[in-house]
């Protein structure tokens, strides 16, 4: 499975790099405005230290409008994906841009047969919100598994991106019903690192390793 990050907080991509947790970002209009910084030179600086997609979204609310902006996202970098959202308007978009082999991610999808229709649009990536689902009441990770199923059955191409994770259970339940990619904060990303017999192991082992040193100056 693959992590993307989500965020245009680029420092915080820039951490997660350094570990080589990053296999890709996703930004939306809601987290550039979060940065505080413009957003075509947001996306430049990431797109120059990281190879994997980068998924910008569109704003328009019709085919022709998220066209143009496409040809605007594309001039950003090499791996720019074009985000879009899950509408009518939307999907002749990902049709038209997918026969030109550009890359889309479907977005704000809440519903198996959404997913299926854009995989048949020609999506790259479609992005279930799993933890609105949960916000709401309903089992999100519920969606991932019938969505895998669907995609199995018909060999669909169309990547399953887990949008929306909360946190880790939500990082293992994708990992197990086969999302090929989850999408996640930082701070979700650091907590896969964490686990009370690991902090106490590691420090036993520092304990061990001052002792020994100790006696090896005596």
């Amino acid at each position: 499975m693959e992590f993307f990050i989500d965020t245009a907080d680029v420092d915080e991509i820039r951490k997660a790099n350094e570990m080589g947790l990053v296999d890709g970002v996703t930004t939306n209009p809601s987290l550039i405005k979060k940065a505080g910084r413009d957003h075509e030179e947001t996306i430049r600086e990431i797109s120059s230290f990281i190879n994997g997609p980068i998924s910008v979204e569109t704003l328009s609310e019709d085919c022709e409008g998220m066209l143009k902006e496409a040809e605007e996202y594309m001039t950003w970098g090499n791996n720019i994906v074009i985000k879009i959202v899950m509408s009518p308007e939307g999907m002749k978009a990902v049709r038209q841009l997918s026969e030109r082999r550009i890359k889309t991610n479907v977005t704000v999808v809440f519903s198996p047969l959404q997913a299926l229709v854009a995989a048949k649009a020609g999506a790259t990536y479609v992005s279930p919100f799993v933890g609105r689902l949960d916000d709401v009441g309903h089992q999100g990770m519920d969606l991932i598994g019938q969505i895998r199923q669907i995609f199995d059955n018909y060999q669909f191409d169309t990547k399953i991106l887990v949008a929306s994770v909360r946190h880790p259970v939500h990082m293992l339940d994708s990992a197990l019903l086969g999302g090929d990619v989850a999408t996640v904060p930082l701070k979700t990303l650091m907590q896969l690192f964490n686990h009370p017999l690991t902090d106490k192991g590691i420090e036993q082992f520092i304990k061990d390793s001052k002792e020994w040193a100790g006696k090896a100056l005596a």
